[in-house]
């Protein structure tokens, strides 16, 4: 078995906390992640579910919540036949009040040669997904929080 190791990292100008919220609503996956919904736990030892695909056609990625900080960071332990490996989402404050975003995976590629192979193509669409995904999520409570202003601002 080939292991991989991919990241992606993108900034907010929302806080860590309120990031780290929307980041692990796991049904509102679907609004940052292409591609890509989920379900799942909240604390060590819960299970997720992620389904990657268009409609019928995609593959389910069984994982296990291997560390939980309230607020900051998220580890798990994919369990599925197809993907298996490690995996976190770290939310981290920045000066001013924003936050960074990482993603990291180290993934235990499936098919010997022909999955190191598939890898060479797959890759960097993985990594331009996670990138824009990541993206994505930094927006939403962005969003959020300057709708929250203007609900409160005079008409």
């Amino acid at each position: 078995m080939s292991a991989i190791a991919i990241h992606a990292d993108a900034e907010s100008a929302a806080p860590a906390d309120q990031v780290f919220a929307v980041l692990t609503d796991w049904p509102r996956h679907a609004e940052w992640m292409p591609f890509t919904r989920a379900e799942g736990g909240h604390e060590v030892g819960a299970e997720l579910v992620g389904w990657t695909g268009i409609g019928p056609v995609g593959f389910s990625d069984t994982m296990v919540i291997t560390g939980w900080r309230p607020g900051r960071r998220v580890t798990v332990r994919h369990t599925g036949r197809l993907v298996r490996g490690e995996a976190f989402f770290d939310v981290a404050p920045l000066p001013g009040g924003g936050s960074r975003i990482r993603w990291a995976e180290r993934l235990d590629l499936p098919f010997g040669p022909l999955g190191r192979a598939g890898w060479l193509a797959a890759g960097p669409v993985v990594q331009g997904l996670m990138t824009l995904g990541l993206r994505r999520l930094a927006r939403i409570p962005e969003a959020e929080a300057a709708d929250r202003v203007a609900g409160m601002s005079p008409a």
